[in-house]
């Protein structure tokens, strides 16, 4: 008889308190050390102004590029605190004002260095490539960080294959190291300031360090002591395809139904790219199971791996799991592929009769997947499983399908669960048909603390 499972530990909220904290006190020692190091009193001539201004926002962008990298660093009680989704939607924020800052404190330094000098413009410019050590780096740095900018806006994630994308956007890791050495070389505010070198040095440290022990370091540890390899592979509809994988002590993984993990499989092709795939079956100490459509060259694969194939796993993450529920009434919302996320809830939350409802939106029939195991788990578990059915709205955005247009979508959610703000809501689909269910939760009085998205995009 297997042991039962971890699942998800309990984090407190002052953790997530704390990272916000970690990041202002950063900023304003940030701010302290370039007055501490005189950057007012050289605020008294133009030429002076600008590059005591650039210096000061390109040490608020170096810093900022460090935080950005330790959102992304998957430690795990910040991941706990915050979720991939919302860790996601931070990087993307603090990367664009640290972009912005790096360009803004280039051009500072350029004009206010060439506005003290009779080299001109672009002889400042060769001056400084050619005869500041580190300044080469941190212009091949910049423009790393710049095609990682430009390819992640959303127009240009559309243009992409997500491998390509994901390949590309390792140069931020790049950019990060080419970039900021120079400011420990040639930084006016580090050259014989040791209270800033030390400081500086720390930060660089803690990024390191948090990337190589959990993007790096805990993900072996776990492949390795659990052994994964696939035991099974099947078709759940067309273009739709489940893995199940086996392992030693698979009850330790500390993960719960809702949550998904970054896939490696060794043996087959594309092992050097992971792939983020939602459990689609409550973990139950034996067996992790995923769905996927085939949207892509990763997921279209999983129909042709074969049994015995050795997996690699980092994780778990995501929110999309019991322990961020504080209601009894639980609103279950999919659309799609998102249905995986949501199976495996309706299997693991704790419920009485009628505390469930799971509404699964599709184009048609053909498109529904699970439907034998949702009707067996609904009458298992005393859950209501509600199909919505037909092609989207064109009238206006809205969650609903055309067939049910003329509904208003909070009268639409209150017409399927009449006591929808007493209801804890977990949401899973495209980013879009998301926000709208989302909206119409709250409209229909729910909270955006008892709201719970999932967005599946890279």
């Amino acid at each position: 008889m297997p042991r039962q499972p971890v699942g998800v530990p309990h984090t407190p909220q002052w953790w997530r308190d704390a990272a916000g904290t970690f990041t202002w006190l950063t900023m304003l020692v940030v701010v302290a050390l370039w007055v501490a190091n005189g950057g007012l009193s050289e605020l008294a001539t133009i030429p002076g102004a600008l590059v005591a201004l650039g210096r000061l926002l390109g040490l608020i962008a170096s810093a900022l590029l460090l935080i950005q990298v330790l959102l992304m660093a998957r430690i795990p009680l910040v991941e706990r605190s915050y979720g991939q989704d919302e860790l996601a939607r931070r990087h993307r924020l603090v990367g664009l004002w640290s972009f912005t800052l790096v360009w803004a404190h280039l051009l500072l330094i350029w004009i206010g260095y060439a506005a003290d000098s009779s080299l001109g413009l672009w002889g400042t410019l060769v001056d400084f490539v050619v005869d500041y050590p580190g300044m080469l780096l941190a212009f091949a740095g910049t423009a790393a960080l710049s095609m990682v900018v430009v390819t992640s806006f959303q127009r240009s994630r559309a243009r992409l294959r997500y491998e390509s994308w994901h390949l590309i956007h390792l140069y931020a890791y790049l950019g990060v190291g080419l970039a900021l050495p120079h400011q420990l070389w040639t930084g006016h505010d580090f050259i014989g300031n040791n209270t800033a070198t030390v400081f500086w040095w720390m930060l660089w440290a803690l990024a390191v360090a948090a990337t190589l022990v959990c993007r790096v370091g805990l993900p072996l540890r776990r492949s390795l002591r659990h052994r994964l390899e696939v035991s099974a592979v099947y078709p759940e509809g067309p273009g739709v395809t489940s893995v199940v994988m086996t392992g030693r002590d698979l009850a330790a993984i500390p993960v719960g139904a809702g949550q998904f993990f970054q896939w490696r499989f060794i043996d087959a092709p594309g092992a050097s790219r992971a792939h983020p795939y939602s459990l689609s079956a409550a973990p139950d100490g034996c067996s992790l199971r995923i769905t996927a459509a085939h949207l892509g060259d990763g997921s279209s694969a999983l129909a042709q791996l074969q049994t015995g194939c050795r997996v690699m796993v980092e994780g778990p993450y995501g929110r999309l799991h019991r322990r961020v529920r504080t209601r009894p009434k639980v609103l279950l919302m999919a659309s799609g592929i998102g249905i995986t996320p949501m199976r495996a809830l309706l299997e693991e939350l704790p419920q009485k009769p009628g505390d469930v409802t799971l509404v699964y939106r599709a184009h048609d029939e053909s498109e529904l997947i699970f439907v034998a195991e949702l009707s067996h788990l609904a009458a298992d578990r005393g859950a209501r499983v509600v199909t919505v059915l037909g092609p989207r709205a064109t009238s206006r955005p809205s969650w609903l399908p055309a067939s049910a247009a003329h509904l208003s979508d909070v009268d639409a959610l209150r017409h399927l669960v009449p006591d929808l703000a007493d209801h804890e809501v977990y949401v899973c689909g495209n980013p879009q048909w998301m926000e709208l269910v989302a909206d119409a939760a709250r409209a229909g009085g729910v909270a955006d603390a008892y709201i719970h998205l999932e967005r599946f995009t890279y």
